[in-house]
């Protein structure tokens, strides 16, 4: 039986923790990819429109999409370097990835024209392999929520509170 050495795992587990830097590169990475889409997306606003149109499932709303999700996007991004809104970016940068791998997940199992909307170099990737792309941000954001360091977590939710309390009065 393999013993495991328990303060190595905790002792990385808290380095991981008390890294800003950590949640920094993630957040760094998310600001790439989101900036990248989004600019992609409005370079050629066209074509986006059209590809988009033709889901199934979004067609019927795709006057208010093709600019909700460029402005979702670009919003992530700049929140994102905020460091006071780097964790609730975080959280955001996760949950539209969900959404995005939600949505492919529908459209490879539902629909018989698969749409792709995405720019630049994403367009050129197979669904499997766009699947897969998303599933890594999906992970870094769920690490880059679980390790953001606790005292800056603490420092943004006090100044939320801050925040919550001024708006009230």
């Amino acid at each position: 039986m393999k013993m495991i050495n328990t303060h190595k795992y905790f002792t990385m587990n808290l380095t991981l923790k008390n890294n800003p830097l950590f949640s920094d590169v993630i957040s760094g990475l998310f600001i790439l990819l989101f900036s990248y889409a989004a600019i992609s997306k409005l370079s050629d606003f066209q074509r986006f429109q059209v590809e988009l149109g033709k889901s199934p499932l979004l067609a019927p709303f795709v006057n208010w999409i093709i600019w909700l999700i460029p402005t979702f996007e670009i919003l992530i991004a700049v929140f994102l370097v905020v460091k006071k809104l780097q964790l609730a970016a975080l959280y955001a940068a996760f949950s539209l990835m969900v959404i995005f791998t939600a949505y492919i997940i529908t459209i490879l199992n539902f629909s018989e024209y698969i749409p792709c909307s995405c720019g630049g170099l994403l367009q050129h990737m197979s669904w499997q392999q766009h699947l897969i792309f998303n599933l890594v941000f999906i992970g870094l954001g769920c690490l880059g929520v679980l390790f953001y360091p606790y005292q800056k977590r603490t420092i943004a939710i006090e100044g939320e509170a801050e925040n919550l309390k001024q708006s009230r009065h």
